[in-house]
């Protein structure tokens, strides 16, 4: 397994909606535009490819200075446990700096995931769920 990592390229609709249906991440891959529409206004992407294959992404909304949210973390299933989510954290964090914090909502199951790449538990935080 020789896994490339990118920083330039947005991977197309499809490729993001078959990782995201094999991470076990939930998304609308229902809806199509909607995903397009997510990757197109994030302004940090981070993407892991078994050659043509996408199988891991960071999608992140940052302003590169202050604070970072990682609104996505998916790693295809047959993946995972291969050390690639840890690695995009870490490019995710190395592209925003030291002086930028880098925040996420865990999925329910990756509650335990989180604290064992390094990153602490935080219990002060509010949400608004979306309505759809």
């Amino acid at each position: 397994m020789n896994i490339t990592y990118k920083t330039d390229q947005l991977p197309d609709t499809a490729s993001i909606i078959d990782l995201y249906a094999s991470s076990g991440l939930s998304r609308p891959i229902d809806d199509s535009g909607r995903i397009e529409s997510m990757y197109y206004h994030s302004n940090l992407v981070i993407s892991a490819w078994d050659g043509p294959l996408l199988v891991g992404v960071s999608r992140a909304l940052t302003d590169f200075h202050y604070c970072c949210y990682l609104s996505d973390l998916a790693v295809r299933k047959e993946y995972q446990k291969a050390g690639i989510g840890k690695q995009l954290v870490g490019l995710t964090k190395e592209a925003i700096g030291d002086r930028c914090m880098l925040l996420l909502l865990a999925a329910p199951s990756a509650m335990d995931y989180y604290p064992r790449i390094g990153m602490d538990t935080v219990n002060n935080g509010f949400i608004i769920k979306r309505a759809k």
